[in-house]
């Protein structure tokens, strides 16, 4: 009795939630009758799985344009509310593409059909053709049709395929993070703090920029932990542009294998996709070193979907490798970085700029927290490395030919060890700050040696 209490909670929590997770608890929740399974295959010319969200429906007619109805009429009348449904793409894409339940029977003219799930990696038919369990499925008898069959054992089996390169999302114990936990890692005034998340519900895409050192990357994931109230990694990646990184890497490729090419899909492509399961939760997407790449290239056509008022699905478009949409959902935002004292590096280009809101990263040297955690390590060290950092920007600012984006950070000083020595102190600026400043004063040797001279003499 108790377990069949357990069964009916879950099923009513798994009918209420928008955010489903597909996998073993797939089970029939409409009282003691036998569940059924289906293929339904779309027409990537006609619709696409990618026109429905996570959580939406699309009515699926069961008479064609030209009044007739369609073939195998019987799977039709044969479809009841809570059967599954493996969403299918065929030609271009040839591949299975989500997870599906049926909403509502067959009302005469159509069939009402939700989508549980994304596939981050589609299930090619190729794929398909190679398993001895599925040579008898009814799709492969009568690939004529748009509504299959599907047995217990198939389906199951798809599953296990699906499984393989789309894990269920996780519900791993995640730790709690809040906006105090942030404040007394990063060294960060409340105010701004207030003005960044601010600025990243706005426009949903920000660029930290700033000299080295100045935590820009650290920066950005916990910003990203802070507002999701808790450390989920799952919901949280990050890349690293550079000059070879291509639209390729990022969205889609294809990709040379023993029997042709592949259609591969990048990082940010997956990314998004993985977000579109789970729209009721936020998601960031890290870009370190931003300006490192050819944001033009590797962006192409998602450079207009990733502005704030040009996602979700109204705004989806095929891209270069294939004629499904894409979208960009609203719950996925960027972070980027972009270190400021680079010079080798061009500035992000105007069509890209306009689409971020930029925030300054500087050296917290006179954050009352960063005070604090250098007294912990070296009380009377800590005045001494204060007083002189702040020597050294004040001179770097003044330089006409460097300014505020080259000081140098505070992050040189956030060692793992608990204390501090004046040897951890000297290491630091001999073999990490002095070549910096090599960089800026490569023309100026007098200058660099008087600065060497006043951050090592005590």
């Amino acid at each position: 009795m108790l377990r069949e209490e357990l069964i009916a909670a879950i099923r009513e929590a798994y009918k209420e939630n928008n955010s489903l997770t597909v996998g073993d608890d797939l089970e029939d929740d409409s009282g003691d009758r036998e569940i059924n399974y289906w293929l339904l295959n779309a027409s990537p010319k006609i619709w696409s799985f990618s026109d429905i969200g996570v959580g939406q429906s699309i009515e699926y007619t069961s008479i064609n344009e030209n009044g007739n109805r369609r073939k195998i009429f019987r799977n039709f009348e044969a479809v009841k509310e809570g059967d599954l449904v493996i969403g299918y793409e065929s030609c271009p894409v040839k591949a299975i593409v989500a997870i599906c339940r049926i909403a509502r029977a067959h009302d005469g003219e159509s069939i009402k059909v939700e989508k549980l799930e994304n596939l981050i990696t589609p299930i090619e038919y190729s794929l398909l053709t190679t398993i001895e369990e599925l040579a008898d499925m009814e799709y492969f008898k009568v690939p004529r049709g748009s509504l299959f069959k599907l047995t217990r054992s198939e389906f199951d089996v798809i599953m296990d395929l699906i499984r393989e390169d789309n894990p269920k999302p996780s519900t791993a114990t995640t730790t709690v993070y809040t906006k105090e936990d942030f404040l007394e890692e990063v060294f960060m005034d409340e105010d701004k703090y207030d003005q960044i998340c601010g600025l990243l519900k706005y426009k949903k895409n920000i660029i930290l920029q700033g000299p080295p050192g100045t935590g820009k990357t650290f920066v950005a994931k916990r910003l990203a932990f802070s507002l999701m109230n808790e450390k989920d990694n799952s919901r949280v990646d990050m890349v690293q542009f550079h000059q070879s990184y291509s639209y390729e890497d990022f969205i889609m490729s294809y990709r040379p294998e023993e029997q042709g090419f592949k259609l591969k899909r990048g990082v940010f492509y997956n990314f998004c996709k993985k977000a579109q399961n789970d729209p009721n939760r936020a998601y960031y997407f890290i870009i370190d070193e931003i300006n490192r790449g050819n944001l033009s290239k590797i962006f192409g056509e998602l450079l207009m979907l990733i502005e704030a008022d040009k996602r979700g699905e109204n705004y989806a478009v095929p891209l270069t490798y294939t004629e499904s949409k894409f979208f960009v959902p609203k719950n996925v935002y960027i972070i980027g970085t972009m270190n400021t004292a680079d010079r080798s590096l061009a500035m992000i280009d105007y069509a890209l700029r306009r689409r971020f809101c930029f925030v300054d990263m500087e050296a917290a040297f006179n954050n009352l927290n960063f005070k604090g955690y250098i007294e912990n390590k070296n009380n009377k060290l800590a005045t001494i490395i204060i007083d002189k950092m702040n020597k050294l920007n004040n001179a770097i600012e003044s330089d006409p030919s460097l300014g505020r984006g080259f000081c140098i950070g505070h992050s040189y000083f956030c060692t793992r060890d608990e204390t501090m020595t004046i040897d951890d102190y000297e290491n630091i600026v001999r073999y990490e700050i002095i070549p910096q400043l090599s960089e800026y004063w490569f023309d100026e040797p007098d200058k660099l040696r008087e600065w060497t001279n006043r951050l090592l003499e005590f």
